[in-house]
């Protein structure tokens, strides 16, 4: 599976497409960096039961959801946002980039997928660890030192 490779740019504060520094060319992702990162901060559409953060209305979401209900993109942790540092943040966020990443499972790209996370309220952090097992037994493990802050990606 080959994808335009993203990297998270801090200057932007946002994740943009990476340039190939010896042509100066779009990059490539072979592995699954950019489609775990696509996965995990795509805003999915929030469901009838989410509590919007800060009380607005916008439930969010891809707009080719539309095309394909059953197999939205994204997930929920942008629900997250606002939440205070705690072990039930944690679970909640370990459940959202679960249900992000099911679609690698059910596209035969992994055997399996494990998700941790955990609350540092003493830094008012969320870290989140993604170990993803390719059919063929290879394992590849995506980091995050701080779930809002992407660019601490290991």
């Amino acid at each position: 599976m080959t994808d335009l490779a993203l990297r998270y740019d801090s200057a932007l504060g946002a994740f943009d497409l990476a340039l190939d520094p010896a042509t100066g060319d779009l990059a490539m992702d072979d592995g699954l960096e950019t489609a775990v990162i696509l996965s995990l901060f795509t805003d999915r559409r929030a469901q009838d039961g989410d509590a919007l953060p800060g009380g607005y209305g916008d439930r969010r979401g891809w707009w080719g959801d539309a095309l394909t209900p059953d197999a939205p993109l994204g997930s929920r942790l942008w629900l997250l946002g606002r939440e205070k540092t705690l072990a039930e943040t944690a679970a909640r966020a370990r459940t959202y980039a679960q249900e992000g990443l099911a679609w690698l499972r059910r596209a035969g790209i992994a055997a399996k997928v494990n998700v941790t996370a955990q609350a540092v309220p003493a830094e008012s952090r969320v870290e989140v660890s993604v170990e993803v097992e390719r059919p063929d037994g290879a394992h590849v493990e995506y980091r995050w030192r701080n779930l809002w802050e992407p660019q601490d990606a290991v």
